[in-house]
């Protein structure tokens, strides 16, 4: 009988290490705390614009909450999905991306001079936000399968150089180096984690500081961009004129703010206060108080992230998690330093709070995965 009692308990004890842990609690809360404060920013950093653009002051209000909905939605749906099925399906899911990013040079819709999204019934889809997701996975199944021979040139260092040049190439034609940046130092993360050859790694970055130097002052706006970080002074009516603002925007907000609702850098002083710049936008309303909250909340996020990196069942869940959390991380640090003037402007979107559809879709279905990953991962390691 006793022997009965044992056999039993042993499957229920099987039973319940299957079953899946909890999400991370604090992860979730971070996240959607990040994504209400997004919503209530953009409200009060595009009223004017929408009120004369569109004639209706709450519709990019709408549009962001609407974004914000779908994204939590997908966020869900991957969280239920075994992160597993994407190490299986990893080859089909960076060839889908390949395709979309040479479609979307010929047949994407033009904005700006340049070819970067598609429109489907008024939702724009952005393909290197899909590459992105793409890379990490793609990157994150063969480093799984490589072990030792990642630490090689020919097997370990030059593929992933191939596929560097293949997606950043694609990228820069749209044409977008921020984005092409950000995806090369996804790329260089990852394989640096991975294990590769510390020499390769040092010699990669090297080449992306020159190349990035290279697509700066061979492009005629990029160098005005440079000459104008270098001496803010030069033009302050033309191209300094964006970092003017944001610098007099974070100024005037002092320590606690000039209150919500109540700057004045959005009535068309300052250009993309609801998007690229919603950071200065933050300090103007918020003060220092509110851009402090707001980067210790991307801190707190970053560290539940490495959290479950750390203690990740597998190699390739541990791989996808940090290179999904090194991406809001690079995000994060490009928009802070341009918003501040300690890099040249560029256009990169501050995770979770500006205005996007596809980026904040994709990136909470993202944090989706990482909450996958974390159902795995003991409770007493989190």
């Amino acid at each position: 009988m006793s022997v009965e009692k044992k056999s039993i308990q042993k499957v229920k004890n099987s039973k319940k290490s299957k079953k899946s842990n909890p999400s991370d609690f604090i992860l979730i809360f971070c996240i959607m705390s990040l994504v209400c404060i997004g919503v209530v920013m953009v409200f009060s950093a595009s009223i004017y614009t929408s009120s004369i653009e569109y004639n209706d002051q709450y519709y990019l209000f709408k549009k962001q909450l609407i974004f914000a909905l779908i994204g939590t939605i997908a966020m869900i749906i991957t969280s239920k999905i075994d992160y597993r099925l994407y190490q299986k399906y990893s080859r089909i899911i960076m060839g889908i991306a390949i395709v979309l990013l040479i479609l979307v040079l010929f047949i994407g819709s033009e904005a700006n001079g340049a070819r970067r999204w598609f429109y489907i019934a008024g939702v724009s889809l952005q393909p290197s936000e899909v590459a992105k997701y793409a890379v990490i996975i793609f990157s994150a199944a063969n480093m799984t399968k490589m072990k030792e021979e990642i630490r090689t040139f020919t097997k370990g260092f030059l593929p992933f150089v191939v596929l560097m040049a293949v997606i950043c190439g694609l990228i820069y034609l749209q044409p977008n180096l921020s984005t092409a940046l950000v995806m090369a130092c996804i790329i260089i993360a990852m394989f640096f984690i991975g294990g590769g050859n510390l020499a390769y790694i040092f010699a990669s970055g090297g080449l992306l500081v020159v190349a990035a130097l290279a697509a700066m002052l061979l492009t005629g706006w990029r160098s005005n961009r440079l000459t104008s970080f270098l001496d803010p002074k030069a033009d302050l009516a033309g191209v300094g004129w964006q970092t003017k603002q944001s610098k007099l925007a974070l100024g005037s907000g002092g320590i606690f703010g000039q209150g919500l609702g109540n700057g004045k850098q959005k009535m068309f002083y300052l250009p993309e206060a609801q998007n690229d710049f919603i950071f200065a936008h933050i300090g103007e309303e918020l003060g220092l108080i509110g851009t402090l909250l707001i980067l210790a909340l991307f801190l707190l996020l970053i560290w539940r992230g490495l959290r479950i990196a750390l203690y990740a069942p597998d190699t390739f869940s541990s791989l996808i998690s940090f290179g999904i959390i090194f991406m809001v991380a690079i995000q994060v640090i490009i928009n802070v330093c341009v918003v501040t003037q300690l890099i040249p402007v560029t256009g990169m979107p501050l995770p979770f709070i500006s205005a996007g559809g596809s980026s904040l879709i994709f990136l909470m279905a993202g944090m989706g995965i990482l909450l996958n990953i974390s159902k795995k991962t003991p409770i007493s390691r989190r």
